[in-house]
């Protein structure tokens, strides 16, 4: 990924705690059968491992499993969200006529070395723990227990668990920061306005970090 300095996040914490929010990732592999990605929920491990590990699972007629070698170097994309930024919203804009239009994000890109584990207690776990924290918000949260132990031996039998070793985290966040403070205000004020609350904000925010500077 092209991350040019003033794009670059290095906060760790931050690119964390993006991957927790947003839990979905992109699993890109290179397998036998060549090039390959896939959608799936991940649950990030902090403190297991040097940078962390990440713990998922897939369809057992998913070939993605079948299909890498343990050890084998894959790449998981997690994206926070994304807007389009007219140049309308820059007030430099309306002076200078010299801006364009763009688009900003926030993106985690996570390599690692994969193992696959083909068994019941890895995927019994990580289904329990990917349960247990989404279902946290509900008002009655599902649990395992709520469906007949057949029914569940039956559901995990047909899964197979997916864990990537973090090797290295790059994160992107492209917040107009190469532009003038008031233009970054103003087009992150314009996304909030429109309800694009997390790109929005994520540029307010680093408009006042620069104006503190």
């Amino acid at each position: 990924m092209y991350v040019p300095p003033h794009f670059a996040e290095t906060d760790v914490e931050k690119l964390y705690a993006l991957i927790e929010n947003v839990a979905l990732g992109t699993l890109i592999t290179n397998g036998r059968s060549g090039l390959d990605a896939n959608h799936i929920p991940f649950e990030l491990n902090r403190t297991q491992g040097e940078f962390g590990t990440l713990h998922c699972h897939v369809a057992r007629n998913n070939s993605v499993w079948s299909d890498v070698t343990n050890g084998d170097e894959v790449l998981v994309v997690f994206k926070a969200a994304d807007a389009y930024i007219s140049p309308q919203w820059y007030p430099s804009k309306h002076e200078f006529h010299k801006q364009v239009p763009s688009w900003n994000y926030l993106v985690t890109h996570v390599y690692g070395r994969v193992t696959v584990h083909d068994d019941e207690r890895y995927v019994r776990g990580n289904v329990a723990r990917l349960t247990r924290k989404h279902e946290a918000s509900q008002p009655v949260p599902w649990k395992m227990t709520d469906a007949p132990k057949e029914h569940i031996d039956i559901m995990l039998r047909a899964i197979v668990g997916i864990e990537v070793t973090i090797t290295r985290i790059l994160g992107k966040y492209k917040l107009s920061q190469n532009k003038e403070i008031r233009d970054m205000d103003g087009a992150g004020t314009a996304l909030v306005t429109q309800g694009d609350d997390v790109v929005g904000n994520a540029m307010l925010e680093q408009a006042r970090k620069a104006e503190e500077k």
